[in-house]
């Protein structure tokens, strides 16, 4: 399985003094080093942490294929067209979310994103959806051309977290998730078991499967076992681990949980 190390959350913290520090073309460098075998970044319309020209020097000087997430925005899909990345994820985007909420909804834009899929194809690039765990829509992505699908993983990782860990008791308790300890293992069963449903119809329908969203150190095991899920797409947990064990470990530490 392969690890895709999302370093957007380095330029967030670049973006919180407006200086040129810490520099996320650096990161590129390190996570090579550690043993990562893709760099993942999202080009928000806003561009509250990566910025244009991070993605133009990212790509000229990674070793790593480069993996952009974006929006269906014509004026970000006409730049990547131009830097030809190695590939675009597509993925939902609400300018007031604090992260990726849910996945793609595939059939409700399926034209607009058959013609971006078509598009980039057209130059060699490959092209991925991010979306939720719906038979419905994985069969929509096959019919646009994409290539491959990323399953949202963060339903999963919210329900891990509410069962396992002391979020309930924090304000960033998950309001909707407040729920008695034996109907959440039940919900965490059932996510799971969605997941690899999802991974099982992707694959037969041909497809390639990523999954990533809140996945970090604790919550692996579940989605590392299921076998038709070739890669994973992982940047807070790696970035929050960093601030007190460094990049190049925190980055060692999750290839080696993923590569055994």
């Amino acid at each position: 399985m392969l690890l895709g190390v999302n370093i957007d959350h380095i330029a967030t913290l670049r973006e919180a003094r407006k200086i040129n520090d810490p520099d996320p073309l650096e990161a590129v460098f390190i996570a090579k080093r550690a043993g990562a075998d893709q760099i993942t970044l999202h080009l928000r319309e806003d561009r509250r942490h990566m910025h244009d020209s991070d993605i133009k020097r990212i790509r000229e000087s990674s070793f790593l294929p480069l993996n952009v997430e974006c929006s269906i925005n014509p004026q970000i899909i006409d730049f990547l067209l131009e830097v030809a990345p190695h590939r675009i994820t597509l993925v939902p985007e609400n300018r007031a979310e604090v992260t990726t909420e849910g996945g793609l909804d595939v059939i409700g834009n399926f034209d607009r994103i058959a013609e971006i899929t078509q598009s980039f194809r057209g130059k060699g690039i490959e092209v991925s959806l991010f979306i939720d765990t719906q038979l419905d829509q994985i069969c929509a992505s096959k019919e646009v051309g994409a290539q491959m699908i990323e399953i949202h993983t963060g339903a999963y990782a919210n329900l891990h977290l509410m069962l396992n860990s002391n979020l309930p008791r924090t304000h960033h308790s998950i309001e909707s998730l407040n729920l008695p300890k034996e109907e959440l293992k039940v919900a965490l069963r059932d996510s799971i078991e969605s997941l690899q449903n999802a991974a099982k119809e992707a694959k037969w329908l041909g497809l390639e499967v990523a999954a990533g969203h809140g996945l970090n150190y604790v919550n692996l095991a579940p989605v590392l076992s299921i076998v038709e899920i070739g890669e994973l797409n992982i940047g807070q947990s790696i970035i929050a681990r960093a601030i007190f064990s460094g990049l190049e470990n925190a980055i060692k530490e999750m290839a080696k949980l993923i590569k055994g």
